[in-house]
Formats: C-alpha cells, sequence, structure tokens
C-alpha cells in the first residue's frame, strides 16, 4: 500500500512557476479502475508554526508520505521562519491566516486586509511569488473583504475541535467517523495531542486507501477550477 500511494503522490508535480509554499499543482490523473480505490484527503492546520510541536508533524508526515496544507500566522511565521521554509520545502502548502489571528469579521474592511496583506508580503518575502490562499480565523471574512481577494478562501467539512479537547482518542474519533474522500480536515499544529492522533490517522487511513494531498492538489484531482474570493470547504 504504501509503494502504491508512494506512486500516486509522485504523479502530483508542482508548477515551476508558482511560489515554493503555494502548493499549486499539475495532476496526472490515475488509471480509472485505480482511481475509483483511492480517497482523497486534505489536512489543513492552523495557527502555527510551533516550535514544539511543528517540525515533529513534518517529520511523521514525511516518513509517511503525506501531504498537507498549512495555514500559518504572521506572528508566529516571524519567530520560526525555518519552520515554515521547511514546510514548503518538504512539498506542504503553506496559507494565509491572518498576521495577527484578530476577527477579521469585527474590523473594518480595510483593517481586514491590510492584515491578510501583511501576512501575504510576509510569505511572499520568505517563501518567493506564490498564490497564498487564505484561511480566515475562526473561519470568517465578511463577503465585501472575500470578494477583494486574489486568491481562494479554505474553510473545512471536518472538525476535530482540537483545540477544544487537546484529547488524542476524541481527535482521531472525530477523524474516522466524520472523513470522507474530498474532505477537508481542520487541526492545529499546535498541540502535541493533535500531532498524535495525525500521526495514527494518517497511517490507519492510508491503509483504508486514503491518500493525504493538499488543498490546491485535493481541489484539482476532483476537477474543481479553484477561483478568487471563493470559499472552499470540501472538494
Amino acid at each position: 500500500m504504501r509503494k502504491r500511494i508512494g506512486a500516486l503522490l509522485a504523479a502530483l508535480v508542482l508548477l515551476t512557476g508558482c511560489g515554493a509554499g503555494s502548493g499549486i499543482a499539475v495532476v496526472e490523473e490515475a488509471p480509472e479502475a485505480e482511481a475509483e480505490m483511492v480517497k482523497y484527503v486534505a489536512l489543513t492546520f492552523d495557527d502555527g508554526p510551533s516550535p514544539r510541536c511543528t517540525p515533529r508533524l513534518l517529520d511523521g508526515l514525511q516518513e509517511l508520505g503525506a501531504r498537507a496544507t498549512f495555514f500559518v500566522v504572521g506572528c508566529q511565521v516571524v519567530k520560526d521562519p525555518d519552520i515554515v521554509q521547511r514546510m514548503a520545502a518538504e512539498g506542504h502548502q503553506v496559507g494565509n491566516h491572518s498576521y495577527d489571528h484578530a476577527a477579521l469579521n469585527q474590523l473594518t474592511s480595510r483593517q481586514a486586509l491590510e492584515d491578510l496583506e501583511k501576512n501575504d508580503a510576509l510569505l511572499r518575502q520568505l517563501l518567493g511569488d506564490g498564490d497564498y490562499w487564505v484561511r480566515p480565523p475562526y473561519g470568517l471574512l465578511a463577503e465585501a473583504e472575500a470578494a477583494a481577494l486574489t486568491v481562494p478562501l479554505v474553510n473545512w467539512s471536518v472538525d476535530t475541535e482540537d483545540w477544544r479537547t487537546k484529547d488524542s482518542g476524541k481527535i482521531l474519533d472525530v477523524i474516522y467517523r466524520c472523513t470522507e474522500d474530498g474532505d477537508i480536515v481542520l487541526l492545529h499544529d499546535r498541540y502535541q495531542n493533535t500531532v498524535d492522533a495525525v500521526l495514527a490517522a494518517v497511517a490507519h487511513l492510508q491503509e483504508q486507501g486514503y491518500v493525504f494531498v493538499t488543498v490546491a492538489e485535493l481541489l484539482a484531482l476532483k476537477g474543481v477550477a479553484a477561483e478568487p474570493g471563493v470559499t472552499y470547504r470540501r472538494a
């Protein structure tokens, strides 16, 4: 199973013209019979990077041959830029989770867009030009601000509530019960229990035919043309 998953992931080739962390892919479709067996899921991690948790998560994902999407917060990125560079270098998608993690829907339009633009500029400086997709804090952004963005927005279809429970068993239970083909799963790479649960879940679900890809890859694999200003919750 590990070899088959590796072969499928090898078919996802990153565009050379994109920024290192954008994670946009050109996807070669698997043979029809094999594609019917494969279930694609995007794991997403908010609020990082965390010097305590994120490197261990990256180690585990690399060992398992899984990719993910990290929506990073600017005020954390400036503390540990090397971790964000590692995310991009290892094929993960890096996205914009605002600079200060304020509730953007409670700010003025100018304040909300300036916050997102500040983090986008930081990511461009760190990783190079690219499309750094947006996940607003708490998944909330006014329609006017969303329409002004030049990249897609990403929310989720499975909420593990890992930030609330901080219990690896409960996180695993949600992932196993709720995750299906095409889902986008919400997690946070700031908790050791989340890392424990994710690495156990990935190893188990890979044996069930699941392949873990970035959000950009997931949408492309499902034939969804991602559009600026549009919010995607699953593929």
